[in-house]
């Protein structure tokens, strides 16, 4: 039925199209003849000529027009971005309506479901470019961004004299205090400029923790939250993870607090500043490690993924892996990996650990190697199987008993072999390798 009407539709068009260019060859026509030089033909000619090309741009829209793909579509709205906004779940949303989702009091993605351990909102500025491409490619306007009022007050305050202002506002009265550390929240969350100017003013970072005002903080869970907030947002620029690190104190304090969402802000702003090279012993220094080992242990999803993130960065570090080992970072991990629980982070942060020796002798007595070869059986996707590829190979190295163990496994399951012949490329090298010290093993013993 919908064909139908279709066809009529079209055969209207072209009958339409026909009827116009004959009604201008006679206005054409008779104009050109007509000595007389009548504007009235031409005006009339010039109006025919008009309709028959919007009757033709018309049907090149129809024939032409194509669908935005999927990823420059807004989840929520299925329209064409016009903020593109990643969320601490990963994905891209249009501002305006992932905004108005969190200020509707949800926790989580819409997508994903998971509890979102901030709200912080980072400027997606690759899709918006993709965005840009496809509308000249397609000579569609580009979406114009849609400001609300309250945007539009934060917008206009997103300025030097009103950071300095709200900087003297934190040293005046209690409800001041509360109000002005709201609004830094807001200012530095969405608007990156503002986030700059927090490092082109010598004392803006250290007048956020002001002994005074952090001492209020601790009996005042919505301005600790706040504060801590701000610190997440401001750190997010490069230029600031450096100025930032004096509020490591009150990070590391806050990773203790009562407040998971506290604790969460704590160890997402843990994760960013330790991004720059230079903080992450001073971080470690200042007891970090411990704090984020814990979050990772109570297990709560809202926190425990910013703890992860932050033990990785700050493990790059070859001397804080020592400190982490030593304050039971393995068996937080172990037992996470035992349950599933974000198994490709956990096996990441072993896989660094495992040039590490009493890392490795802390796995053998979980029985770790049965249970990677367990994981590796499992439907998981390539990174997983490169790290306990790695985490095997370097126990091959630690302990030769473990090579009699992997030989048993590997006997009963082919599992080695089978990665070694359809695995990664990284995970094919790790495979043959341990494979081939299994061989030399074997011949070794054989002939002894």
């Amino acid at each position: 039925m919908a064909k139908k009407a279709e066809n009529v539709l079209l055969l209207q068009e072209a009958k339409a199209a026909r009827e116009l260019k004959k009604e201008l060859q006679r206005v054409v026509g008779a104009f050109v003849d007509d000595d007389d030089g009548n504007l009235d033909g031409a005006d009339y000619a010039i109006q025919t000529l008009s309709a028959l090309k919007d009757l033709k741009l018309m049907k090149k829209s129809d024939q032409e027009f194509e669908e935005p793909p999927q990823e420059l579509r807004c989840p929520i709205s299925g329209l064409l971005m016009k903020d593109p906004v990643v969320l601490a779940s990963g994905q891209t949303y249009d501002e305006p309506y992932i905004q108005k989702w969190l200020s509707e009091g949800h926790q989580t993605c819409p997508q994903t479901h998971q509890l979102l351990p901030h709200s912080l909102l980072i400027p997606n500025h690759s899709i918006k470019k993709m965005i840009a491409k496809w509308c000249k490619l397609h000579e569609v306007d580009i979406p114009r961004t849609t400001v609300n009022s309250d945007d539009e007050y934060y917008a206009a305050n997103a300025n030097r004299e009103r950071l300095e202002q709200l900087l003297r506002q934190l040293s005046s009265s209690v409800s001041d205090q509360s109000e002005a550390a709201k609004e830094l929240r807001i200012l530095t969350n969405r608007f990156p400029c503002f986030r700059a100017l927090f490092g082109e003013i010598n004392d803006a970072i250290s007048r956020l923790f002001d002994p005074i005002l952090l001492e209020k903080a601790y009996s005042d869970p919505r301005l600790h939250l706040d504060l801590i907030a701000t610190v997440l947002s401001i750190s997010i620029h490069d230029n600031n993870k450096i100025k930032s690190l004096s509020a490591g104190p009150f990070l590391v304090d806050s990773l203790r607090h009562e407040s998971i969402e506290i604790r969460s802000h704590a160890a997402a702003a843990m994760s960013s500043l330790s991004g720059h090279d230079s903080n992450k012993r001073i971080i470690v220094e200042l007891g970090a490690i411990r704090p984020l080992i814990d979050i990772i242990e109570e297990g709560h999803p809202l926190a425990i993924k910013d703890a992860v993130l932050a033990i990785l960065s700050l493990c790059t570090v070859i001397e804080n892996r020592e400190r982490a080992v030593s304050e039971g970072l393995i068996s937080a991990v172990m037992n996470k990996i035992i349950d599933r629980v974000l198994i490709d982070e956990m096996l990441e942060i072993l896989a660094m650990l495992s040039g590490h020796q009493r890392a490795i002798e802390e796995m053998e007595e979980y029985g770790i190697l049965f249970c990677l070869f367990a994981i590796l059986r499992e439907d998981h996707n390539g990174k997983t199987k490169e790290n306990s590829i790695a985490i095997i190979y370097s126990m091959c190295f630690f302990n030769r008993r473990n090579l009699r163990r992997i030989n048993e496994v590997e006997n009963a399951y082919e599992t080695l072999s089978c990665i070694a012949r359809s695995g990664t490329s990284r995970a094919k090298r790790k495979a043959i390798g341990i494979l081939g010290r299994m061989n030399r093993f074997a011949f070794i013993s054989n002939t002894a």
